[in-house]
């Protein structure tokens, strides 16, 4: 069986509350060695730690605050969150960025919480877990402030161009890739034609963006290798060699053994 990670998983949310246990137990079975959990604000973090706490070897947390959360008192939350990098458990600063689909009000309320956010990783020596929704790039203005520093990371589920894919490898970034590449004329798919797959890495988004055949429906990171499946046709690759070099890219940003 060949082994993966779901970077990018939100098992720990009430759409799993049911099923939990047997979801993350599915994964092990279809080869997902690891499931990282990104947090969103200060509601979720107990829920995620809760399920780091029940499977340990397979389940590890990010912190940060999703940039759909940011508000007036932004500061006030992240001065609260931060703490949880000082207990060491962290594999990741995430999910942080900035999306303006669905509101502009809190923009530079966002730009502020995510330079900030960046702070973190580098203080921390982690990768930062970018969310860019309609906001591409807004990211890459903020991160040319931090060319120089040495700041890591991955843009989760790629949504920008084969050029600015190409800013983002050159700066030293990962490149997430989700059921989003299953989809008819899905951008992401010509972005992972066009990329080596050394700066590729798997996510699911679970309970979000499922992979065809399942969209529509609940995600979960059992789909992984579906995903993986679809990376290999479009790099014409092995499955086998997607496995492997995702596997060895997600471990060595995430620090993982």
């Amino acid at each position: 069986m060949f082994r993966y990670i779901d970077t990018h998983t939100h098992l720990y949310l009430e759409q799993f509350d049911k099923d939990r246990n047997s979801i993350v137990e599915n994964a092990v079975h279809a080869g997902v060695e690891y499931m990282l959990l990104p947090n969103v604000d200060e509601v979720t973090i107990q829920p995620l730690m809760d399920l780091c706490e029940v499977f340990p070897a397979n389940c590890k947390p990010m912190m940060a605050l999703h940039p759909t959360s940011v508000n007036e008192d932004f500061e006030a939350v992240l001065a609260r969150m931060k703490p949880w990098f000082e207990k060491g458990k962290m594999c990741a600063v995430g999910e942080t960025g900035i999306d303006l689909y669905w509101d502009k009000t809190f923009f530079t309320q966002q730009v502020q919480a995510f330079k900030t956010q960046i702070e973190w990783a580098l203080e921390y020596d982690l990768p930062v877990v970018i969310h860019s929704r309609n906001s591409v790039e807004e990211i890459m203005e903020v991160l040319e402030e931090y060319r120089e520093t040495g700041l890591k990371g991955v843009m989760h589920c790629f949504p920008g161009n084969v050029e600015q894919a190409r800013w983002f490898t050159e700066f030293g970034f990962m490149l997430g890739i989700g059921g989003v590449v299953t989809y008819k004329k899905s951008m992401m798919a010509k972005v992972v034609e066009e990329v080596d797959a050394q700066y590729l890495i798997l996510e699911t988004d679970a309970p979000y963006l499922p992979p065809v055949p399942y969209r529509g429906k609940r995600n979960e990171s059992s789909y992984i290798p579906i995903i993986a499946q679809k990376v290999a046709e479009l790099k014409s690759m092995d499955v086998e060699n997607i496995a492997r070099i995702t596997t060895e890219n997600a471990k060595k940003l995430f620090q993982l053994s």
